[in-house]
């Protein structure tokens, strides 16, 4: 499912326009927006003003690009490598992972930090692992803060939680100006250049997936990776919602999402469900316990959860 364009709806500009006037009028404007024009990452005209993603030519595409690097290249000293990876024909992503093998050693948490370029002061995590006792699947009560160095420890069994690419994605229906839906491939993308900074995806979603810029991000700059994807892991500004999108930049060209490789003990499984003949099709039809978390909610989360049985 894919969200209307803004042609059908609302863009930005109008929603914030049309807002302001319903409420307080101009005045009220310029006083919620004085706290935006302080901000160092206050949008510059050129970005403010593009065209909305699905709108954009290739030779329009390949402009934002550019300056996209200029900018990066500028605050870091390094020229990136930006692309804007499409999906691929008859792909549909699905996460498949085994709480069996799972110690908990939270190196997938890490690795994404590392290959999405994500702000490290304050640090932010796409990925939460949950310690949960065995018998128990209430993620509500689970322990996040536990020592990792003392894993895995009896009694216990390890639950990452990230973003699921839900196939009904009740974030994608609050966004107000389009800045975030759901592509072919399964993965639900975040325009940051549209974001509003609304938080009502945040505020949706079930499952604590979506983080919110409350500072301008800080990366040094010997960790930025270069390799970069327009709607994955360029670096995002403050007053912008981001979140797990599969390593966009890496899964698209054909690899793994950087969580997967890392991890010790093959409890991460990522492939193509429309492939009858791939890793994620053979466990989905051989493995006889699956958790779908909140699954009640009617969200369909494409990551699934099993144990060795």
């Amino acid at each position: 499912m894919n969200a209307t364009t803004p042609t059908n709806g609302m863009d930005r500009r109008s929603f914030l326009r049309t807002s302001a006037v319903l409420t307080t009028g101009l005045a009220a404007l310029a006083a919620s927006l004085k706290p935006l024009m302080e901000m160092n990452d206050f949008p510059t005209a050129e970005r403010f003003m593009q065209k909305y993603y699905k709108e954009m030519t290739p030779a329009e595409m390949e402009k934002v690009l550019k300056r996209i690097e200029g900018e990066v290249e500028k605050q870091y000293g390094l020229r990136p490598h930006v692309r804007d990876y499409k999906p691929m024909d008859g792909v549909e992503f699905v996460y498949c992972l085994n709480l069996t093998r799972c110690i908990g050693c939270r190196k997938c948490v890490h690795a994404c930090v590392a290959e999405n370029n994500q702000s490290r002061n304050p640090e932010i995590q796409y990925i939460r692992v949950l310690k949960m006792p065995h018998g128990s699947l209430d993620i509500e009560k689970a322990e996040h803060d536990y020592d990792p160095a003392q894993v895995p420890e009896k009694g216990f069994f390890y639950m990452p939680v990230q973003c699921q690419q839900c196939q009904n994605p009740p974030c994608v229906k609050v966004c107000p100006v389009h800045a975030t839906w759901q592509e072919k491939d399964g993965i639900t993308v975040i325009d940051y250049d549209w974001c509003i900074g609304c938080r009502y995806c945040e505020a949706a979603c079930p499952y604590f997936a979506r983080r919110f810029n409350f500072t301008k991000p800080e990366i040094p700059k010997e960790k930025i990776n270069p390799e970069m994807s327009y709607l994955g892991n360029r670096p995002r500004r403050q007053g912008v919602m981001e979140k797990c999108h599969f390593c966009i930049q890496r899964t698209r060209q054909g690899k793994y999402p950087a969580c997967l490789e890392v991890c010790p003990t093959g409890a991460r499984k990522f492939g193509n469900i429309l492939d009858p003949n791939s890793e994620v099709s053979y466990i989905l039809k051989t493995k006889r316990v699956f958790i779908q978390l909140k699954e009640e909610l009617g969200t369909s989360p494409r990551f699934f959860y099993y144990f060795d049985v």
